[in-house]
C-alpha cells in the first residue's frame, strides 16, 4: 500500500504507515519477528509467536488500513480490528519518555503483545492528535511499498 503523507510525519504515523503497508512482507511468523525487531517493538533474541500472535497481527493491520482508506467496506475489518485492540492491556505514560513518546505503553510480558501494544498506542496517538486524517492511501492495499 503505497500513502500520500505530510513531508513530516512524527514517529508514530512512520510506525503506522511500515505496519499498514507491510503487505506482502508480513506472511509469516518470521517476518513479523523481523517487522518487530525492525521497530525496536521487540527485543532482539528468539520471539515465539504463536499462529495466533500472527493473526492478531494481521487482522490488526487490516483494520487500521481500512480506516486510513476511508474504504466503507471495511467495517468489518474495523470491527475485528477492534476486538484485538481491546484485548490489549496498556497503561497510561505519567510521563513519556523521549525514546517512546506515545502515551500508552504495555503493560503486558508476552514480547508480540507487547509489540502489538505498542503499536496500538502510536495509533492512540494518531487518534489524538488527529494526524490519521492526513494519511491517505494513494493505491489499493497491500502493494508491500513500505517495507
Amino acid at each position: 500500500m503505497t500513502i500520500q503523507t505530510p513531508a513530516r510525519l512524527s514517529p508514530s504515523a512512520e510506525l503506522i504507515l511500515d505496519f499498514v503497508s507491510s503487505g506482502g512482507q508480513l506472511t509469516d511468523r518470521a517476518d513479523l519477528a523481523r517487522f518487530l525487531r525492525r521497530h525496536r517493538l521487540a527485543t532482539e533474541g528468539a520471539i515465539p509467536i504463536t499462529l495466533a500472535d500472527l493473526d492478531e497481527a494481521l487482522t490488526l493491520r487490516d483494520g487500521i488500513r481500512a480506516v486510513l482508506s476511508g474504504d466503507p467496506h471495511g467495517q468489518e475489518a474495523a470491527a475485528r480490528a477492534q476486538k484485538v485492540l481491546d484485548g490489549l492491556r496498556v497503561t497510561v505514560r505519567l510521563v513519556p519518555s523521549s525514546e517512546d513518546p506515545a502515551p500508552l505503553a504495555p503493560a503486558v510480558v508476552d514480547e508480540v503483545r507487547r509489540g502489538l501494544a505498542r503499536i496500538a498506542g502510536a495509533w492512540a496517538v494518531l487518534l489524538s492528535s488527529g494526524e490519521w486524517r492526513r494519511l491517505r492511501p494513494a493505491q489499493a492495499a497491500g502493494s508491500g511499498a513500505g517495507s
